[in-house]
């Protein structure tokens, strides 16, 4: 399992930092990133204290694609698992690809709907996918992260309403969200 440490997370952020300046600089804060800055991300495990200024660079046209990349880094423990951090982060990321102006907003998009996937129950019966994914009961950000998507149905129905979300994206979405 490929997992990315905490040195290596932190080393990222200052790489984009130093390449995206101006992030640090920009005062313009979205409606999307309101209290953002008020989470405490350095106190959750392996979770740089710059999330922030990740999410701002989503905003910035020529910082976003290296800001979305880096995030994912950091909110993806490794290709089968969510990093402790999504369910923080979740909120964020489903306000800013409900907003048609994001210039990412596709693949973040497709950043919720692999949250959705791998907030998923673990069938314990299914040995193989307790293998690839692991117990639910070691990993708590699961059934954060589907706290938060019912928390947050209001903007999972306008994604589900959204032309640009396809089908199998849809269904998965639908899943997270509950009975509408």
């Amino acid at each position: 399992m490929c997992v990315v440490d905490a040195a290596a997370k932190e080393a990222a952020v200052a790489r984009f930092l130093n390449e995206h300046a101006r992030v640090r600089r920009t005062d313009n804060e979205h409606p999307a990133l309101r209290g953002c800055a008020e989470i405490a991300w350095s106190e959750i495990p392996g979770c740089p204290a710059d999330i922030p200024l990740l999410f701002r660079g989503l905003l910035d046209q020529d910082a976003a694609p290296e800001a979305k990349r880096v995030l994912t880094n950091i909110l993806m423990g490794s290709v089968f698992h969510l990093s402790e951090a999504m369910p923080a982060a979740l909120p964020f990321l489903l306000r800013l690809a409900a907003d048609p102006e994001i210039s990412v907003r596709s693949d973040l998009l497709d950043l919720v709907v692999v949250a959705a996937e791998l907030s998923q129950p673990v069938d314990a019966d299914n040995e193989r996918a307790v293998r690839l994914l692991g117990k639910d009961s070691d990993h708590p950000e699961r059934e954060q992260c589907r706290a938060v998507f019912s928390e947050h149905a209001s903007l999972l129905r306008a994604l589900l309403d959204d032309d640009t979300v396809d089908a199998a994206d849809r269904a998965i979405l639908r899943q997270v969200g509950g009975p509408h």
